[in-house]
């Protein structure tokens, strides 16, 4: 995912595009995911901006990140894990009660070097969609 990439699709059913930096930091033990959205607010700064942090684990789930964004506020929300599947990286992002709360699947597609994500917000054990998002090369 290190590289420039432009993001589109729809989160809350808005369509948005963002720009998107992923790059090596801290010695290459982070990717580290910029995300700025083209759209502004009323003062004229982006809509939305979050830094996404990724590392891998030797044990337990093999990736976790921190997701920092505009939203403001760390909680255990803002943590997520990931046991990778095939070209798919799950991850799964609970609440205070260890309930699965969130969930955002980063799906690569060799065939044209994109990648998919899709969020959905889960509401007592069911996700309902939040965001589709397809990222190209910028």
């Amino acid at each position: 995912m290190v590289g420039d990439w432009v993001l589109q699709g729809t989160i809350a059913r808005q369509s948005v595009v963002h720009d998107v930096k992923a790059d090596w930091v801290l010695a290459h033990h982070y990717v580290r995911i910029h995300e700025v959205s083209r759209e502004k607010n009323t003062d004229g700064r982006p809509e939305y901006e979050a830094m996404v942090f990724i590392t891998s684990n030797e044990r337990g789930p093999r990736y976790s990140c921190v997701w920092l964004d505009v939203t403001g506020g760390l909680s255990v929300l803002s943590i997520g894990s990931a046991s990778p599947a095939g070209n798919e990286i799950p991850f799964v992002f609970r609440n205070e009660k260890g309930e699965v709360d969130l969930t955002n699947s980063f799906v690569y597609n060799p065939n044209d070097d994109s990648w998919e994500w899709r969020i959905d917000n889960v509401e007592k054990g069911v996700p309902k969609e939040f965001a589709r998002l397809r990222l190209t090369r910028a």
